[in-house]
């Protein structure tokens, strides 16, 4: 089993540039978070696993999706609090658990970061942003969180957690909400990447061609 590691993609967006230059749309249109994280573009087979971890049930991938977001960054691991992104209540329900705030817990255990997690709900049900045209999921995420306890997140910096990043719509409106309230800095940390369906390394052959060999990284915990 392989997957693509992300290289040569933007700061900010983790965009695959081919460069670690920050890419056009992030200079005319500076997202609310300062930078992002991925470990792995978002293709089969990782799309499998992450779906069956979030849907299914299957927590046991949340120790090696922690690992290997850790094992495939470029820069040590700094920042004052974890946050996981919220679920809206209806949906965690639904699932019985809150999946990044699984990946959350594991990656406070491994780099000693605390994880904060009453400092941000989410205060509107949405529709799932899979379920939109990425032209709607901006205003489908706009007002959608809240930060009830401030001085939690006030002249921090903070590390979001999230499994995939698609248009980054609602990693943005977090961040907002963060930098609102006070939030020094924003990282987002992805398992994965999602790529542009008409952008060049979105196509099959660039999959084949970089991916890693899941022996080559941890096994699931």
């Amino acid at each position: 089993m392989s997957f693509v590691p992300l290289a040569g993609a933007c700061p900010r967006c983790a965009l695959p540039l081919g460069s670690a230059a920050v890419c056009g749309r992030c200079l005319v249109h500076p997202p609310a978070y300062d930078a992002t994280d991925a470990a792995y573009v978002y293709a089969f087979p990782l799309d499998r696993l992450i779906q069956a971890f979030k849907y299914n049930g299957a927590l046991s991938l949340g120790g090696w999706f922690a690992e290997a977001m850790l094992d495939t960054r470029q820069v040590p691991a700094v920042g004052d609090l974890i946050i996981a992104l919220p679920l809206s209540p209806g949906r965690q329900r639904e699932r019985g658990f809150n999946h990044s705030l699984e990946i959350a817990r594991i990656l406070s255990r491994r780099t000693g970061i605390r994880v904060a997690a009453d400092a941000a709900i989410r205060v509107r049900e949405t529709p799932p942003q899979a379920t939109l045209p990425w032209s709607d999921r901006a205003s489908n995420v706009r007002g959608a969180f809240a930060c009830p306890r401030n001085a939690i997140v006030a002249g921090r910096s903070i590390i979001v957690i999230d499994d995939v990043m698609t248009t980054g719509a609602s990693l943005d409106e977090f961040a907002r909400t963060l930098k609102r309230a006070g939030a020094a800095r924003v990282e987002n940390w992805l398992v994965a990447r999602t790529l542009p369906p008409d952008g060049p390394l979105a196509q099959p052959m660039f999959a084949a061609a970089h991916a890693t060999p899941l022996a080559t990284r941890g096994a699931a915990h």
